[in-house]
């Protein structure tokens, strides 16, 4: 990736913010963003399944969740992000460099750019509705993709496997009293620069908010690779059914120096599609899908210093993730498998820089795992359990 383009993008931005304060300084136009760098090892583990990381016959480095998965020294991303709020009007741009944001701008792309976070434009009614249109971050899960808001620097399987990015238009209310809500209609989940499929998926979400934290139910129903056509699909073309998924996330400051959060979620695939004799039947499969609920102690034990937990247990059935038609950890044999996953992180702040030293381990249900013997040779998988450590350093400015 280049970045011979950043200086004059960055001239631009400047310019263009000295006008609007010139114009209405009760506009508003900023620019920030964040760079992390980590370092990572898995005391010579490795995934047997193909996953992030370097992947290949030798499997990943690290367990199939993104965003920490390179061995050794390792870059994340520059994430910069320009806003404009206007009393009725505004946008949001932000852009991502590095493997981290490769990972997380991941759909069918027109220019192949892979480098657009968000980008929504808004229109704000009155103080009850505002309107988005555009690439907006999922509001589905507790965690994001920027480690700048994250407490732990891995992502959990509930996050990492989805979604992570919509494009669409969708509508924000305050209903007052801490009553919050969300309805949108978009493309399919992390299709982000156009729609290929010409099917849509509704999002909604529903939320309570106080000074001590809040809990969102956030839903997801539609077909996300589209219908199929006898007239233009071959024989033999298969086609997914309906995706729903429903999420809870929820935080609370319990005490001034304990907080809690949560997220649980639960996704699933109907019956898809198949062309057999030149004819669009059912496909006779039964649904497929994951599950997962995860806790987030932290304790605040100075003003520099805090030690957080992300307690994970998560499943699926039927096969329904998977690379290369593989799946992402040990299967029983009928398609269903499950893993749960600890992490110790804390955050030791100096200015806008954050140290996360984080351990990590993953139990799967069946073997996922393996390690070299003595002689350098790949047996198994013949092991369930996966240990980490990640040291990152992210600055937020």
């Amino acid at each position: 990736m280049k970045f011979r383009n950043l200086p004059v993008l960055c001239l631009l931005l400047t310019g263009f913010s000295i006008a609007s304060y010139g114009q209405d300084s009760t506009k508003a136009f900023t620019f920030g963003g964040s760079v992390d760098t980590y370092f990572h090892s898995s005391f010579g583990m490795r995934n047997a399944y193909p996953g992030d990381g370097d992947g290949g016959p030798s499997g990943s480095p690290a367990p199939n969740t993104s965003f920490a998965n390179l061995k050794g020294f390792s870059l994340g991303m520059v994430n910069l992000i320009a806003s404009y709020s206007g009393d009725k009007v505004g946008f949001t741009a932000d852009v991502v460099f590095g493997p981290r944001g490769y990972d997380a701008v991941f759909g069918p792309s027109y220019t192949g750019q892979r480098i657009v976070n968000q980008l929504f434009a808004y229109y704000k009614f009155n103080d009850a509705i505002t309107l988005n249109i555009g690439q907006f971050n999922t509001f589905l899960g507790y965690e994001v993709i920027s480690p700048a808001v994250n407490f732990h620097y891995s992502t959990s399987y509930m996050f990492s496997w989805g979604p992570f990015n919509h494009t669409g238009l969708r509508a924000d209310f305050n209903f007052g009293e801490g009553w919050v809500g969300k309805l949108a209609v978009m493309n399919p989940t992390d299709i982000v620069e156009f729609n290929p499929t010409n099917t849509y998926t509704a999002g909604l979400q529903v939320g309570k908010t106080s000074d001590a934290g809040g809990i969102w139910l956030n839903l997801l129903y539609g077909d996300q690779d589209g219908k199929l056509d006898s007239d233009t699909d071959g024989n033999g073309s298969t086609s997914l059914g309906t995706l729903f998924q429903a999420d809870i996330t929820a935080g609370w400051n319990v005490s001034e120096l304990f907080y809690l959060g949560l997220n649980a979620t639960y996704q699933t695939v109907g019956e898809g599609e198949q062309i057999t004799g030149g004819n669009v039947q059912g496909d006779n499969a039964d649904s497929h899908g994951f599950y997962g609920v995860a806790l987030y102690p932290k304790l605040t034990l100075s003003e520099t210093f805090s030690l957080g937990l992300r307690a994970e247990y998560f499943g699926m059935t039927n096969n329904h993730l998977g690379f290369n038609g593989g799946p992402i950890f040990g299967t029983d044999s009928e398609g269903d498998g499950s893993v749960m996953e600890f992490t110790l992180s804390g955050n030791y702040k100096v200015g806008g820089l954050t140290f996360i030293p984080e351990f990590r381990i993953d139990k799967t249900s069946e073997d996922s795992f393996y390690k070299k013997d003595e002689i350098g040779n790949l047996t198994g998988p013949d092991k369930t359990l996966f240990p980490t450590v990640n040291v990152a350093a992210v600055y937020k400015f």
